[in-house]
């Protein structure tokens, strides 16, 4: 793709460049590849626990192996098949990563006790193609349009996410969660599909294995790169807390019903886009976005400290999640697009990969850390206030490179 010196890394101020249509196909086929993929993991979640306990061989233990287990093989292979998509290209590492989705989806539709569940959860995970997805978008964009393509994956996932909090409770009765794992199977086939019909054909600088550039692990672990690891990890921790609070606090102190909680989560959803669209467009015009980005990782920390004193207002804890959205969609973002843009083109696949890795690091010592904060006498506000403490740590030690 051709790129420019102008722009919003470069530091002088860029008009809005135009999305060309082969840029467009790309951003609009791999957004509903990932939509469509995490549509089918995020309609398990309000369901899969209550399932697994009715199976045969449940216990609590492996009711909560069954829920975690997707994650762990994804921090395990995130790395792998980053390597292996710099080195033999994004395509059939992405097309092995949805076969193996497809397979595990087929062995929890098939699955008659609680160790099939578990088996089809690590399968299903096995396909650990967040990296290559990512870094095939960013080969197939221009680096100034780059935030706004992360952007719109986000917005995807997020929708995702919504449309499942309200799905999934309406789906179960009709299909069962054995029908939700066929309905996965069958996202999985639609992926497959839009990967080879709609998303273009990746140019020269995508192909390292053919250019003769090939990465190493070491390189993708540069001093260069860790800030946006660090970033990511810290960004999926306050996430997971957050959300480890918020419900609790719905329920328990503001005494709203949990079948209704995702009233709440459309809401504070729908407020935080156009601040989002805002932030990003900005970006792409401002001469000076390392301060944008710092700005946003001040408004989560900001936002998170609010929750911690004033959760007990439905109305006080509505905005201040609509600022913690806010900023949070913000840097979702921003964080892998500037990655995709400092990182060699041939480890960008195994740089994208180790931040998908910390992604989900982040996200289980998110819930671990919170767990143990809400046994604290100070309960649900310890949680808010260890990830605001999280996110002013993060901020004191960011450091962007100056592109």
């Amino acid at each position: 793709m051709p790129s420019s010196k102008t722009g919003p890394d470069s530091g002088t101020a860029a008009p809005r460049l135009r999305v060309e249509p082969v840029e467009r196909r790309a951003i609009s086929a791999l957004a509903a590849i990932y939509a469509v993929r995490m549509l089918g993991l995020f309609l398990l979640l309000p369901v899969l626990a209550l399932y697994a306990r009715s199976l045969p061989g449940a216990t609590p233990v492996m009711v909560g192996l069954a829920m975690g287990a997707y994650g762990l093989t994804q921090a395990i292979l995130q790395i792998p098949f980053g390597l292996v998509s710099d080195r033999i290209g994004r395509r059939p590492v992405i097309l092995a990563g949805l076969v193996l989705y497809a397979a595990g989806s087929l062995i929890g539709a098939l699955a008659t006790g609680i160790w099939g569940i578990v088996a089809a959860r690590m399968v299903q995970g096995s396909g650990a193609v967040s990296g290559p997805v990512s870094a095939l978008l960013a080969d197939l964009t221009r680096p100034q349009i780059r935030t706004r393509a992360m952007a719109f994956i986000g917005a995807s996932i997020g929708a995702s996410f919504i449309v499942s909090l309200v799905a999934a409770p309406l789906l179960e009765p009709l299909v069962g969660v054995v029908g939700i794992f066929w309905t996965m199977l069958g996202l999985a086939v639609l992926s497959i599909v839009l990967l080879y019909t709609v998303v273009p054909q990746a140019g020269p600088e995508s192909a390292p294995a053919q250019s003769g550039r090939d990465g190493r692990l070491a390189d993708a672990w540069s001093l260069m790169l860790a800030p946006y690891y660090l970033g990511i990890f810290a960004l999926n921790f306050v996430l997971t807390a957050t959300f480890v609070g918020v419900p609790l606090a719905l329920r328990d102190v503001l005494e709203i019903a949990t079948q209704s909680h995702w009233q709440t989560y459309v809401g504070v959803f729908a407020a935080s886009v156009l601040p989002t669209i805002a932030l990003v467009l900005a970006t792409e015009r401002s001469g000076a976005p390392r301060g944008m980005l710092r700005g946003s990782i001040l408004l989560l920390a900001a936002s998170l400290g609010g929750l911690a004193v004033g959760y007990q207002s439905y109305w006080l804890l509505f905005g201040l999640l609509a600022a913690f959205f806010t900023a949070f969609n913000y840097l979702e973002a921003r964080l892998p697009a500037r990655l995709s843009q400092v990182a060699p083109v041939a480890v960008r696949g195994a740089a994208l990969s180790i931040f998908a890795t910390m992604q989900f690091l982040g996200a289980f010592c998110g819930g671990l850390s919170a767990g143990a904060l809400l046994g604290t006498r100070f309960g649900i506000a310890a949680v808010f206030a260890g990830s605001a403490v999280l996110s002013v740590v993060w901020l004191a030690l960011h450091r962007e490179d100056p592109g």
